[in-house]
């Protein structure tokens, strides 16, 4: 299985930049202009592809359950509606899937999103290029082999998950599909500074390992880009963080979600990232061609040496600059004892032709 998914036609893998997606999610605020505004900021700010999710609120929000709990936690702690309608607002309607499509097919930006039932799953797959399936799907087992067996590229968030979950995901999955990118994510969405100890991107060195040949990748939902950066250098290769166009407004998803501004901040930091990774190999670089004489340091003589003296370690210093056809400085004991091939200014570095060899 080659480490590579495409997603409409984008490649994904090893030697490609990191592909951004923006989860607009619930941030369209219930506006189909407002969605595709959202859109086409995504797309001016370098994002890739756009997300969004479609539900129909009914069938995976139980407004009993949620009053049963007595009480609102974690980030729907500050909702002022019930949490079945906060969700309800957020749906995005069927008839704006087609215009959703195609103009993100005028943007040229990708266009998917994450389906809350199975029914939605066939419903979706005539429009989307992959599917994401969130982190609270991530043991629902039906859900993965729906969506699976479409064929379709498929991104699994694997937020409050164990690692035995993510396994048997990945097994069910990986039996149906092959275009699969396994996402490192934490669902915690309040937007606290202390979130970023939970974040654990050393997991992807987990799923690395367990699974050399499936694309990686972070869903994050921290403020900033400082993740994004870790997750990257770690080999995550696609990043999913929320957008919006003003962190200030009011609705369920904007006050962790990136503007244009960060997201294009985040957007270059990455880039330069890529750039500074480079390669495996070490060795000089073209660019340090001049420091290398620069800053290292030739043999040379602290006296003038007269053709056929014989040479001592106290008639060199070791001295920058360092021309590339000096003797090395870790041949002096070789030197020592040599007769001079000919005269030699006082200051100057040793060469081969300066040394009866």
């Amino acid at each position: 299985m080659s480490r590579n998914v495409t997603i409409g036609k984008t490649l994904i893998g090893d030697n490609t930049p990191t592909y951004f997606i923006a989860d607009i999610a619930a941030n369209h605020d219930g506006d189909f202009n407002r969605a595709k505004s959202l859109m086409r900021l995504a797309k001016e700010a370098g994002a890739n592809a756009v997300k969004f999710q479609h539900h129909d609120v009914t069938k995976y929000v139980s407004d009993f359950g949620f009053k049963q709990l007595g009480q609102k936690f974690s980030h729907q702690s500050g909702w002022k509606k019930s949490i079945f309608q906060v969700y309800k607002d957020a749906e995005v309607p069927l008839n704006w899937t087609e215009g959703l499509k195609k103009y993100s097919e005028e943007l040229k930006i990708d266009f998917f999103s994450t389906p809350y039932d199975l029914e939605m799953v066939d419903y979706l797959s005539e429009f989307v290029l992959a599917f994401k399936i969130g982190s609270g799907d991530l043991a629902w087992h039906a859900m993965l082999s729906k969506v699976a067996k479409t064929k379709k590229p498929v991104l699994l968030a694997t937020g409050a998950g164990e690692i035995s979950e993510v396994k048997n995901a990945m097994d069910l999955l990986l039996n149906e599909n092959k275009q699969i990118i396994l996402m490192q994510c934490n669902t915690n969405y309040t937007g606290d500074e202390s979130n970023f100890k939970f974040i654990h991107l050393n997991v992807l060195k987990t799923y690395e390992v367990m699974y050399p040949d499936v694309i990686l990748g972070l869903s994050d939902h921290t403020k900033g880009h400082e993740t994004v950066l870790g997750a990257v250098s770690l080999g995550a290769k696609v990043i999913e963080k929320h957008f919006t166009d003003d962190t200030t407004r009011k609705g369920p998803d904007h006050p962790f979600s990136m503007d244009p501004e960060t997201w294009r901040e985040m957007v270059i930091a990455t880039r330069k990232l890529e750039l500074s990774l480079g390669s495996y190999v070490k060795e000089v670089q073209e660019n340090e061609l001049e420091t290398y004489v620069l800053q290292r340091r030739a043999i040379r003589v602290i006296q003038d040496i007269r053709e056929g003296t014989q040479l001592k370690i106290d008639h060199f210093q070791f001295q920058r600059p360092c021309p590339r056809d000096s003797i090395s400085i870790n041949a002096v004991n070789q030197l020592v004892g040599k007769l001079a091939a000919s005269d030699i200014e006082s200051g100057d570095y040793l060469r081969n032709e300066h040394i009866q060899w």
